[in-house]
């Protein structure tokens, strides 16, 4: 079942930081380092502060696109909504090429701490191990930043305002 987490042998600690070793030696992150019960991850090569995050809440184990630059997330929606690509598709493949099969939805908001938000459930088959939850997490979080370094202004981004 996509992001459940419920009677799983889960030990976020764990889980974390194995998803902050798989992050740090991806090679693709500036920055790799856990925050606040997540690993947040700073975009390379982006002007905008930009991170993508790893973080359990309620049960379910998300993989987030975050940026306080409203900006660069319009760009993000303008680029989709001017090529017709539809993002889940555009997820789906940089999961795939992950070795990940699935299609996840995603949520589009800007959260309480004033973040311009994009997240998805990461899919955690019902009685997985902390390694099989955390390989599940790291590969989502490789595409997501595959996919979103590709939109909007994210990889060439810059402080013109």
């Amino acid at each position: 079942m996509v992001g459940d987490v419920e009677g799983c042998s889960v030990s976020a600690g764990q889980i974390l930081e194995s998803v902050r070793s798989g992050a740090s030696a991806s090679g693709v992150f500036a920055a790799v380092r856990l925050a606040d019960g997540s690993v947040e991850c700073r975009a390379q090569g982006c002007a905008s502060e930009v991170f993508y995050r790893v973080e359990a809440e309620d049960g379910t184990w998300w993989v987030s696109f975050v940026t306080p630059d409203r900006w660069l997330s319009e760009s993000i929606e303008a680029d989709l909504q001017h090529t017709g690509d539809d993002l889940e598709e555009l997820l789906e493949e940089e999961l795939a090429e992950q070795g990940l099969e699935v299609r996840l939805p995603y949520q589009h908001y800007r959260s309480e701490d004033r973040f311009f938000t994009f997240r998805s459930p990461v899919p955690v088959r019902a009685g997985a191990d902390d390694a099989a939850v955390a390989d599940a997490a790291v590969r989502c979080l490789l595409a997501y930043e595959a996919c979103f370094r590709a939109l909007g202004d994210v990889a060439g981004s810059s402080d013109e305002d």
